[in-house]
């Protein structure tokens, strides 16, 4: 699965990778098309109704195995840092995820909790590199999260990339770059797969595949989808309006394809 799954990244070509919140979404997605799906760690914790980040290492890895479980398609996790700042200690999770089925899983130089957000270079390196060594098969994406947290230095996001593409990652992914010529720069400047995170008012699919990107995700925005979706059915009712039962129907005919 995991060999699958990296022969899918073709830069130019991009994969479109879907984030799924739980099972039963994930079959949803698997069931349209998508040759791949990968978890959110934001969408998954809104499913228990906490924030980002407050979802903790167990709780992720048996939320990672369910899905992996649930569908026939390469799913990768969204380990976040690693739940650790050790190297050591994110490498037994990477070894974990292999254990448990996933065929990917992304590691974040973000450092929650520190005054300065993102690890030092020398340390980010160091642990990208045991993670690595722990993969095996399994496909590893380094995030440099720079540009999520107010440090949008182009030169420092792909000075750390190469960095982790040394060090043994897979692809390479640097959330909230938006602009497409640093895009292009940035897929120019490495010799790994690129992910990409889609935004609205970004680069079209189809704009950042010509720009040489291998892979694109969503993150969160499809549970938000699903939310809003429950947040307008909720107001309905209580305004004594019943339209929801017909825009009902439509999901139930794709839990019927999905969960067969």
């Amino acid at each position: 699965m995991s060999r699958t799954f990296l022969d899918l990244h073709v830069p130019g070509s991009p994969l479109l990778m879907p984030n799924a919140w739980d099972s039963g979404s994930a079959k949803i997605l698997a069931s349209l098309g998508y040759a791949a799906v990968a978890t959110t760690s934001s969408g998954f914790a809104a499913t228990l109704g906490r924030f980002d980040g407050d979802v903790n290492r167990e709780e992720m890895i048996t939320h990672a195995a369910e899905l992996a479980q649930a569908v026939g398609i390469p799913v990768s996790a969204d380990f976040e840092n690693g739940y650790a700042d050790d190297p050591r200690r994110v490498a037994e999770i990477i070894g974990t995820a292999r254990d448990v089925g996933l065929a990917g899983c992304s590691i974040e130089d973000f450092h929650p909790g520190s005054a300065d957000p993102i690890y030092d270079a020398e340390l980010a390196k160091e642990r990208i590199a045991a993670a690595a060594e722990a993969s095996g098969d399994l496909v590893l994406t380094a995030r440099c999260e720079n540009h999520l947290h107010g440090r949008p230095d182009l030169r420092d996001t792909i000075a750390r990339l190469q960095a982790y593409q040394e060090a043994g990652a897979d692809v390479l992914y640097a959330p909230g770059l938006t602009d497409l010529e640093q895009i292009r720069t940035l897929c120019n400047e490495v010799d790994r797969p690129v992910n990409v995170l889609l935004l609205g008012g970004g680069p079209t699919p189809a704009e950042l595949g010509e720009a040489g990107v291998a892979r694109i995700s969503v993150g969160g925005t499809f549970a938000w989808n699903a939310l809003a979706g429950l947040v307008e059915a909720g107001r309905a009712l209580l305004a004594g309006d019943m339209s929801f039962f017909d825009r009902s129907l439509a999901g139930r005919e794709v839990i019927d394809d999905a969960f067969r």
